[in-house]
């Protein structure tokens, strides 16, 4: 095994390692977050946009989804919010100067970290790979183009494509429910339903889950029934990076009495400690979250609450019989498949000692009221609804939906990427949502499911897609199969990227590709003369308005909701009824819209103007009622599954670093797990990596196995021997998306099984380790 890294970037490919910490936030958290502030905005600019995130009269953070108290501290953000601001408020700038020095081949050459670190972009830029003009372009160089000019190209290009469904539009989950709801009217009034996004790659095996179980695919539980719960079990979550002002509901449940279990293959500084930057004692001593750790091997947890439930039937006393027989169905056949549930596989599935179980169970049943959290490490799996489901299962048992300080509370990880969901971006839609639809805006839209991600990449890949536009986001570094996705990008006639700033997708391109800069949430919005306000979903169906309030970053932004207004009108032409003009000039008039076709969104403009937003309205939280099939909460059974390894293997699932959100890469640094200066590292067992011949500092290739027999390869990773479950291994992405098959998807939901990826170690060069 080599003891050196490959050649590479030394500054991402040589990384320190220390002793992962036990706790989270605290001073540290404070101190790195005013440090990467001041660096990107100045100390003077820095207070002007902190103090006004997450606030009523301020901007959402473009950060995670987790909701806001009614009661708000000045400082109502955390250390990875502070840093999403940092990086969209920066004063950096990329201009058209940038782009005549930096070739697109130059640019590609740069890790995604660097290309982040260069700013804002400021005007709007085309490229034509490949390509010569009279100017002397090499077609290698993005040049200025007018907004003119940016919208007929695109237009050119989507009418002149044989069908509507060529054309594919993605959208990422930053963007605005008004912004959200004009881009699926425009791509179904032009005729196709594929609207690919990102809740396609993360939380889509949640929603399919729970749509079958519950009736409506969102949580069921609120800010306030955190706070009031018996037991919460956070499930395959790093909340201490990826939501950490998740944290502090914890930590007032803890306060009122509440039990913690935490259910992960790694040690999460987080879940162990919090130390509450908002308060004296929280900054010095913190609080201790975790009542009960489960280090669960990865893929393990159906089996693990499938066998609870057997338990909780077998309790005497312990299952809800009053709710079961009103609202439930299908408890029969789910009661059997839970009855042949075995100790030993489960111990084999989920590594755990059959006395953390039992003491897993004896918190279970001394709760009345239970909710179960959950982020990607339950969703990315190929039986990742089926584990959901189950969790449901453990739920209904006893009664925990409905009722307060219980329920179902899958965690979004991107801000308003629920809403974009709410505003109708799905590649499947309601009928009822498309009739609503047609019938406000005389439209006919398409009834025939579009494409998702997966199949999206596929339809570009195969060349039955020509035109890709996305709404900000990243989607090429957060796709899998790294190498399929770009290879597919590139055969695309059109990529178009509406964006802040440079990322991986600007530089893997189609034979054209346009970016059109943005608005940011930081920003002023003034369209008319007139100040406008957009407004988000957050994770637990809260909607609230967001007023950004610096200038913008270019005099030659646009806003969201005008870019895709006059693409419309440059693509649809006089023959659109639909009064976009009136859209871009007061976003009130597109609310007013939403709330004639969307219900819930009643007296939209009216509502959103009250601080704090309002709630949507969710039956089986509200009022037990359960618009499934059956019109009960539905019970299921199927099969128990979980990854089987061959010998010689580790099971891999790709995260986050905690200087990281999705694929935007704030630094080089992982203070909780104590990794420092690098991001090519992989978190190794030590007892694995002995037996493996994998010594701790030792550089290893990770190469994958899949069914299709494609070698999928990640050269030059750091072994870091690290306490994860045994048989397990993780890595950061986007660098290990490359691993991902693009075949390998989640039943039901088709999302990428990022988290559960069968990996063997080799040499560079190829032998095995």
């Amino acid at each position: 095994m080599a003891s050196k890294p490959p050649a590479g970037d030394p500054a991402q490919d040589s990384p320190r390692v220390t002793a992962p910490k036990h706790a989270a936030a605290g001073i540290p958290a404070v101190v790195h977050s005013l440090l990467i502030s001041h660096q990107q905005m100045g100390a003077r600019r820095t207070a002007q946009t902190l103090l006004k995130v997450n606030q009523k009269n301020g901007f959402d953070c473009p950060g995670c989804a987790w909701p806001e108290g009614d009661h708000r501290h000045t400082a109502e953000f955390c250390e990875n919010g502070a840093k999403a601001v940092a990086e969209e408020a920066t004063l950096r700038r990329v201009t058209p100067e940038f782009f005549a020095a930096h070739s697109v081949s130059s640019l590609a050459g740069r890790s995604g970290y660097w290309l982040g670190q260069q700013g804002r972009i400021t005007h709007p830029m085309l490229l034509e790979r490949g390509t010569g003009d009279e100017d002397g372009e090499d077609g290698d160089h993005y040049r200025p183009v007018s907004w003119e000019q940016a919208f007929a190209l695109i237009a050119e290009e989507l009418t002149a494509l044989d069908s509507p469904d060529e054309a594919l539009f993605y959208t990422s989950g930053r963007t605005s429910n008004e912004a959200a709801f004009l881009l699926q009217l425009f791509a179904r009034e032009y005729g196709t339903n594929n609207l690919p996004d990102c809740s396609n790659m993360c939380h889509e095996s949640s929603g399919s889950a729970l749509v079958e179980t519950i009736g409506i695919g969102k949580g069921s539980v609120s800010l306030e029934d955190l706070h009031q719960a018996d037991l919460i079990i956070v499930a395959g979550q790093n909340p201490g990076t990826n939501h950490p002002r998740m944290l502090s509901a914890l930590e007032k449940a803890k306060a009122a009495g509440a039990k913690i279990i935490s259910v992960n293959p790694l040690p999460e500084a987080g879940l162990e400690r919090f130390k509450n930057p908002q308060t004296p004692q929280g900054m010095v001593k913190g609080a201790a979250l975790t009542d009960l750790f489960l280090r669960i091997r990865i893929g393990g947890d159906q089996a693990l609450f499938r066998l609870l439930n057997k338990l909780i039937l077998g309790t005497p006393g312990a299952v809800d019989e009053e709710f079961v027989a009103e609202h439930t169905h299908g408890y029969e056949e789910f009661a059997a498949a839970a009855e042949t549930a075995d100790w030993d596989e489960t111990l084999t599935a989920t590594g755990l000692e059959r006395a953390e179980i039992e003491e897993a169970l004896a918190l279970v049943l001394a709760s009345r009221r239970t909710i179960v959290c959950w982020a990607m490490g339950l969703t990315q799996h190929k039986h990742s609804v089926p584990t959901i489901r189950e969790v449901v299962n453990f739920l209904l048992l006893r009664g925990n939906i409905g009722r307060p300080g219980a329920g179902v509370c899958p965690v979004r990880g991107h801000s308003n990427v629920q809403g974009d969901r709410t505003m109708g971006i799905f590649e499947r839609p309601d009928p009822a949502f498309l009739d609503a639809l047609d019938k406000e805006f005389g439209i006919t839209s398409p009834r025939h499911h579009g494409y998702d991600v997966v199949r999206a990449i596929e339809a570009l890949r195969d060349g039955k897609a020509k035109v890709f536009f996305a709404m900000g986001g990243n989607f090429v570094a957060a796709s899998p199969d790294t190498d399929v996705t770009e290879a597919a990008m590139r055969r695309a006639r059109l990529t178009v990227h509406v964006s802040t700033k440079l990322n991986r997708s600007h530089v893997v391109t189609g034979t054209r590709a346009l970016i059109l800069p943005t608005l940011g949430r930081t920003d002023k919005d003034f369209q008319a003369g007139v100040r406008q306000i957009v407004t988000v979903e957050d994770s637990m169906g809260m909607v609230h308005a967001s007023r950004g309030n610096l200038a913008p970053a270019s005099p030659y932004l646009l806003s969201e909701p005008a870019i895709v207004t006059r693409l419309a009108r440059a693509t649809l032409g006089p023959a659109s009824m639909t009064p976009w003009e009136d859209f871009e000039k007061d976003y009130a008039n597109i609310r007013d819209r939403i709330a004639r076709v969307i219900p819930g969104f009643e007296d939209f403009n009216e509502r959103v103007a009250r601080p704090g937003g309002f709630a949507l309205p969710h039956a089986p939280r509200d009022e037990r009622r359960f618009p499934t099939a059956t019109g009960k909460a539905n019970f299921t059974a199927a099969p128990v599954e979980y990854p089987k390894l061959p010998e010689g293997r580790l099971l891999l699932q790709t995260l986050r670093s905690h200087d990281q959100y999705n694929t935007t890469i704030y630094g080089l640094d992982d203070r909780y797990r104590g990794i420092k200066g690098g991001r090519r590292i992989v978190l190794v067992n030590p007892a694995d990596a002995a037996e493996l011949k994998l010594p701790d500092g030792s550089y290893t290739d990770l190469v994958s196995e899949w069914k299709d027999g494609v070698e999928r390869r990640a050269p030059g990773f750091r072994v870091v021997h690290y306490p994860t479950a045994r048989g397990c291994a993780a890595a950061y992405y986007p660098e290990t998306n490359v691993l991902v098959p693009l075949g390998a998807t989640a039943d039901t939901s088709n999302t990428p099984t990022s988290k559960s990826v069968i990996v063997r170690f080799e040499r560079t060069g190829g032998e095995a380790a």
